[in-house]
């Protein structure tokens, strides 16, 4: 696929101010895409939108298709009568990080309040009822067992399927005919809710489009053992008869660590994957590209070869690779979807065939900026070395800031900065803004914190740290006239305005 030359910010939605003290779908969401449309940028990204399990990471969801409850406004569901403005009014308004405990304590029981709410009415002026009942059959394939999953883990103290009673753990079909009896009004709050986030974001998204606003979503190649996707599909992990992994996900020793990464997760059996002509690869594909615009696909070199630790091992040591479905997972989601609207994740250390079936696939992978200023080799990740089938970024969600990146740095780290950059004047953050926007980069993304000029305190993610992590917040007011004004000049000079309709007959340059 093409990708028009464009700019914009990345984001979170839990990043933005809006009450109750996370992020929402509300009015601040309202107010960025306007921000987005005054500074002439026209891409949000955000990070993957699923349920968040351990450590509140958007990369470790619950589900591989739900949508965050805690991301639906209490606002908008106020305006459509699902619970009363009072109540919305009484919701403690933290400002700063988010706090996620103290958000689900005080917001989940409003939102399902406002489910129960929303079931229990008659009609409604919104037809909304009629929307949720088409939304509960076309979703059905996903919703039915995530609504029981989500209802079964509360049920046992949020405790990880694997501890579940044997017969639920196992998915006997007595024993979960007789839940879904059981939990069957819980189940149905479960669905409200995750109706109502569709509705909400729906809603976003169109209004987005109409200030020319592209979303770019995320998904993780991997989902979290604790889901509901691996409970409801044990059949395509690689799980022993009680349901535990037999092999997880991880990255080898490297320059950064000496035992390497061991994420944990459970890898997929992608011949029996293969067998089913991929269609739980493809629901999950259509799924987050009727959410979003343009989709980064997290660590694509695991399509073609991804790191295999023994799951009793503490490590990655002792882990090997092991081929993925390589080409033939893009081939069968092309023929099912389309073209690919894909960005690929391909930072660290990435080989000729990773490269070569990126190409191929027609997919721009990722130059980071603050990587660029290291040994030779690190020197692809400068905008000389672009090509225009790229997304060029500042820095990401992983790194620190911009800013900070560069506090942290003494006089020999600085000077190649210096030299490639000059003395930046207004701050390097806006050097660094500069540089990858007028970079050949068909895309140019920069995290909100870094037009910002913020320092390590706006950071959004310290990889392997467990806590403290996906915290940041925006202040109400503080991406301002003058900011929004300041990337439209930089926008407007390096061809990256709002996007607008070509010519009719007009055709595209052939790529490098």
């Amino acid at each position: 696929m093409r990708f028009p030359r464009a700019s914009g910010l990345l984001l979170h939605p839990t990043s933005l101010p809006s009450r109750g003290g996370i992020g929402d779908l509300g009015p601040e969401a309202y107010a960025f895409v306007d921000f987005l449309h005054a500074a002439k940028q026209s891409l949000w990204q955000v990070l993957p939108l699923g349920p968040t399990g351990l450590g509140d990471s958007p990369y470790s969801a619950i589900s591989a298709f739900a949508g965050n409850p805690l991301l639906i406004s209490l606002d908008l569901l106020a305006d459509h009568a699902w619970i009363g403005r009072e109540e919305v009014a009484q919701v403690p308004d933290s400002p700063g990080r988010v706090d996620f405990n103290r958000v689900r304590a005080h917001k989940l029981p409003l939102l399902r309040r406002a489910a129960t709410n929303f079931l229990g009415r008659p009609s409604d002026a919104y037809g909304e009822h009629d929307r949720f009942s088409a939304f509960c059959r076309e979703q059905a394939f996903w919703l039915d067992d995530y609504a029981l999953f989500i209802c079964l883990r509360e049920r046992f103290g949020k405790e990880s399927w694997n501890t579940w009673p044997r017969p639920l753990k196992l998915r006997d079909p007595d024993a979960l005919e007789t839940a879904r009896r059981e939990l069957a009004a819980q189940m149905d709050v479960v669905r409200a809710l995750q109706f109502a986030f569709q509705e909400q974001w729906q809603r976003l998204h169109e209004y987005a489009k109409k200030q020319g606003v592209k979303i770019v979503g995320d998904i993780a190649i991997f989902v979290n053992y604790d889901s509901a996707d691996v409970w409801r599909h044990p059949e395509l992990f690689q799980l022993d008869a009680e349901g535990e992994p037999v092999v997880v996900s991880g990255v080898p020793p490297d320059a950064f660590s000496k035992t390497g990464q061991r994420w944990g997760n459970p890898l997929y059996r992608w011949d029996k994957l293969k067998g089913l002509g991929y269609d739980w690869w493809i629901a999950r594909l259509r799924r987050v590209t009727s959410l979003c615009d343009y989709v980064r696909l997290d660590h694509f070199r695991g399509f073609l070869q991804h790191w295999e630790i023994p799951a009793p091992e503490k490590d990655a040591i002792k882990g090997k690779w092991v081929d993925g479905p390589k080409g033939d997972l893009f081939a069968a989601v092309k023929k099912a979807l389309g073209d690919l609207p894909f960005l690929a994740e391909d930072l660290g250390i990435i080989t000729p065939d990773v490269d070569a079936l990126r190409k191929k696939l027609r997919m721009p992978g990722m130059k980071v900026l603050q990587f660029g200023f290291g040994d030779k080799g690190s020197h692809i990740y400068l905008p000389h070395n672009y090509d225009r089938a790229c997304v060029a970024y500042t820095g990401t969600h992983d790194n620190d800031t911009t800013v900070g990146w560069w506090q942290s740095l003494d006089e020999t780290g600085r000077a190649p900065v210096r030299a490639y950059l000059g003395e930046p004047p207004e701050g390097i953050h806006w050097a660094m803004i500069r540089t990858v926007l007028s970079s050949p980069a068909a895309l140019a993304l920069v995290p909100a914190q870094d037009v910002l000029g913020l320092g390590s305190e706006g950071r959004m993610n310290t990889p392997s740290r467990p806590d403290a992590n996906w915290a940041w917040r925006l202040s109400p007011g503080q991406l301002d006239p003058g900011l929004a004004a300041k990337l439209a000049a930089i926008a407007e000079v390096s061809d990256r305005g709002p996007l607008v309709p070509k010519a009719k007959g007009k055709k595209d340059p052939p790529e490098k």
